[in-house]
């Protein structure tokens, strides 16, 4: 239970030149065609195991939602199929499908009804809707008078009210709070532990790294490609910076893994290393040890200001610290062609253990999505390790110290009220 397989899904709407053009297409079926189809999904095919958790990511406008609302059968495809085993809960459009004057309560009803549920399934769930939901005495007042937050909170508490074998999540919990959106999160994650196929549209980076096996990057209404969530999130950054005579390209490391590397090539990264105070190159590095990254960069063209940046990442590909010479107040301005810049940037290594990489970027300002000279995941790979400090959990090192206080007795009080 819980696979589903899309086979050459395809969905286009028709466009016309006016609205007399609709209305003798109408009138005359058997005359010209006087409409042109605008495609916003084509060919798109890929399967889901049960189990499985599959991110989609892409552009605004690349078809996302289009897609989700075809799988959850919300909309009419054009051409292909899609095959869903089980029962399927969506969380599409916020608060789709509520009746504004309607109470959250008999909406809540309603759309437990949409996802096959009985009535008496329903009223057995109610409390735990509410509860989950927490927008107290509001269930019973009209969804009109909910922020946008609150339909949102209503809305995901119904469709995961109870375990569906496929839920399908558009970004819908981009929406409300931060203590919800954590709460929303750990019961996907329940869900996927259970069992439950996951098909989720986030722009999240550690959303879709941290609960998914697999991306799917549309571009332009196409499946661009699919695979490891990191890499397809990485090419998915470096798509975000393309302009014009801008190259995106991905090269297979040693050890396997996909690099990224983009930019309009004006300014590029000839090598980066990491090394000891004694200039040594390192691979392994113990914890709290002062290290220093050495970014060297070739000037091709003229470059009216430069800023490099730096993103220490760890082995899922969430960031863990980043910095500019933007931020620092160090942009370089006015370079020519044939110049060279060396940039050192020393740090105390006060990392956990494991693995961890550093992506560089070569941009104008403060981001590489304004002019991106060159972007380069996995520039280093590096590992922490841990003999000289007590061994600690977590991804920073805060050489925490502890003090401890012990009092040898205490004074107690006797019936009649005297301090023995």
């Amino acid at each position: 239970m819980g696979k589903v397989t899309v086979k050459n899904l395809g969905k286009a709407y028709k466009s016309y030149d006016g609205r007399w053009a609709r209305l003798a297409e109408w009138i005359l079926p058997f005359a010209r065609q006087r409409h042109q189809l605008h495609w916003v999904l084509q060919d798109i095919g890929f399967q889901l195991e049960a189990g499985e958790a599959v991110g989609i990511v892409g552009i605004n406008g690349a078809g996302k939602s289009t897609l989700l609302k075809l799988i959850a059968g919300t909309t009419q495809a054009t051409t292909g199929s899609v095959a869903i085993q089980g029962r399927v809960a969506a969380l599409l459009e916020l608060g789709m499908g509520f009746h504004a004057d309607f109470t959250g309560r008999q909406n809540a009803v309603m759309a437990g009804q949409l996802q096959g549920l009985s009535g008496a399934e329903i009223e057995e769930l109610m409390p735990a809707i509410e509860a989950f939901a927490e927008i107290g005495e509001y269930i019973d007042q009209p969804v009109r008078t909910y922020s946008s937050g609150m339909q949102m909170r209503l809305a995901f508490s119904v469709a995961t009210a109870s375990r569906p074998d496929v839920l399908i999540v558009d970004e819908a919990l981009s929406v409300g709070d931060a203590y919800f959106q954590h709460k929303s999160f750990e019961r996907i994650r329940e869900f996927r532990r259970a069992g439950t196929t996951l098909l989720i549209v986030s722009h999240d980076r550690y959303a879709i790294q941290t609960i998914c096996d697999r991306a799917i990057l549309l571009n332009r209404g196409k499946l661009e490609m699919q695979g490891d969530p990191v890499e397809v999130m990485d090419f998915y950054n470096a798509m975000l910076a393309e302009k014009e005579q801008q190259t995106v390209r991905q090269e297979r490391l040693a050890d396997g893994r996909l690099r990224t590397i983009s930019g309009t090539g004006e300014a590029s990264i000839a090598s980066v290393a990491l090394l000891d105070d004694d200039g040594r190159q390192l691979e392994v590095v113990e914890v709290g040890t002062h290290v220093t990254l050495e970014v060297r960069v070739a000037i091709n063209a003229p470059v009216s200001r430069l800023v490099m940046g730096y993103m220490i990442k760890d082995k899922l590909g969430q960031s863990i610290f980043g910095i500019n010479s933007h931020r620092l107040g160090m942009p370089q301005a006015d370079l020519q062609p044939g110049e060279d810049l060396v940039y050192r940037c020393r740090f105390p290594m006060n990392l956990g253990k494991g693995s961890y990489s550093v992506a560089i970027s070569l941009s104008r300002l403060d981001s590489h999505l304004d002019t991106n000279y060159e972007w380069r995941d996995y520039s280093v790979i590096f590992h922490v390790i841990n003999t000289r400090h007590p061994d600690f959990v977590g991804c920073a090192f805060l050489d925490a110290e502890m003090a401890v206080e012990r009092s040898h007795g205490r004074a107690s009080v006797s019936k009649d009220g005297v301090t023995a």
